[in-house]
């Protein structure tokens, strides 16, 4: 499966079902807090995350919210 995360491919040989919350845990696994996500500009609720899957060819936003002043 060939996805885009943040404007760069990723090329996920041997997946060919994954959700968003699987995407995140491999991504990004100790930073979970914070994050929004968007797939094919079409955001995805958190209560959603588990269920969500991601399809072949998907262009996914992950958002990092930062703190400042």
């Amino acid at each position: 499966m060939e996805i885009t995360i943040n404007n760069q491919v990723k090329n996920l040989s041997g997946q060919s079902s994954l959700t968003v919350q699987q995407l995140l845990n491999m991504e990004i696994p100790d930073k979970q807090k914070g994050i929004a996500i968007a797939i094919n500009n079409s955001v995805v609720p958190k209560t959603e995350w588990e269920t969500k899957t991601i399809s072949n060819n998907d262009s996914i936003l992950i958002i990092k919210a930062t703190q400042g002043g």
